[in-house]
């Protein structure tokens, strides 16, 4: 049961975004020292800041393209909050963020669809929550949206059950902690270090000397943060895994997302029969 799935016109938009996401990241990367890009180079992140009304849109297509009910909607509002809730629990701490297990574990019950538009959702409100807006949060929001989704996407969702499925999830929840810190590094690196020194970015260098700085710099400046993220993942999505995914299918289930709601008229009286009483005859009496 999927509350908002794929749909044709919310996967268009969602692969519209995400391109353009891979490109805001990664551009750097490809960029000769000669290009006027670099010119710029401090006001790359406020450019790219346009990706937070692009994701705002995908969310909105999503959720018209699949005449999403208030169940769903509500759904949605509540696991945002609690997300949001989890965030500051574990913040300034080694990189503890147990927000990452329930997006793991929302994202696996309720699809890539639900788990993109809640991923963005969720970032969304616990950077107001917690004071996080900057030119960052729509790199925030796009790592977050694909890191749920991608929990949507792991094979056997519909089939696959018991201590198989959360060793499946506690996998994929370490290697996608990782995976969103480097993420977030790439986006820093780039535009915030500068070339002070030598793990910097250096524009216009080799591409693979640059990754070479790049691991040394997430090996030196986050790699404690990121492990530590993708142990208490792990850690929680054992020990909760079994409790939070049987809750989020029962409500899943309880809701009806998929029911369609059909009213049918009342019988009338058949031939030959009084009509009730209290209610006016055909002869009007």
């Amino acid at each position: 049961m999927t509350p908002v799935p794929l749909a044709p016109r919310s996967l268009i938009a969602l692969a519209l975004t995400s391109a353009i996401g891979v490109v805001a990241f990664g551009w750097p990367l490809l960029a000769d020292s000669a290009s006027t890009l670099h010119a710029h180079s401090a006001d790359a992140p406020w450019l790219f800041a346009a990706l937070l009304p692009l994701l705002v849109a995908v969310t909105v297509a999503t959720i018209a393209d699949n005449g999403v009910d208030a169940k769903a909607v509500a759904m949605l509002g509540v696991l945002a909050a609690v997300g949001a809730a989890l965030r500051p629990l574990g913040a300034g701490t080694a990189g503890l963020e147990p927000m990452f297990f329930l997006m793991v574990l929302s994202g696996r019950v309720l699809g890539p669809g639900f788990g993109f538009v809640l991923g963005a959702v969720t970032m969304f409100a616990s950077a107001l929550l917690t004071g996080g807006v900057g030119p960052w949060l729509p790199f925030q929001m796009l790592a977050m949206a694909w890191f749920t989704m991608g929990a949507g996407l792991l094979p056997g969702r519909a089939s696959l059950r018991g201590r198989v499925e959360l060793l499946t999830l506690a996998v994929y929840g370490a290697l996608a902690s990782v995976a969103y810190g480097t993420l977030m590094n790439l986006q820093g690196w780039t535009y915030l270090q500068g070339v002070s020194s030598n793990l910097s970015f250096h524009p216009g260098d080799p591409l693979q000397e640059n990754l070479v700085r790049f691991v040394a710099y997430c090996a030196a400046t986050s790699l404690g943060w990121d492990l530590g993220r993708a142990g208490l993942t792990v850690v929680l999505t054992l020990t909760l895994g079994t409790a939070v995914l049987r809750a989020l299918r029962r409500a899943t289930r309880r809701a009806a997302f998929e029911a369609e709601v059909a009213f049918t008229p009342a019988p009338g009286p058949r031939a030959g029969e009084e009509p009730p009483r209290g209610s006016v005859g055909h002869d009007g009496r």
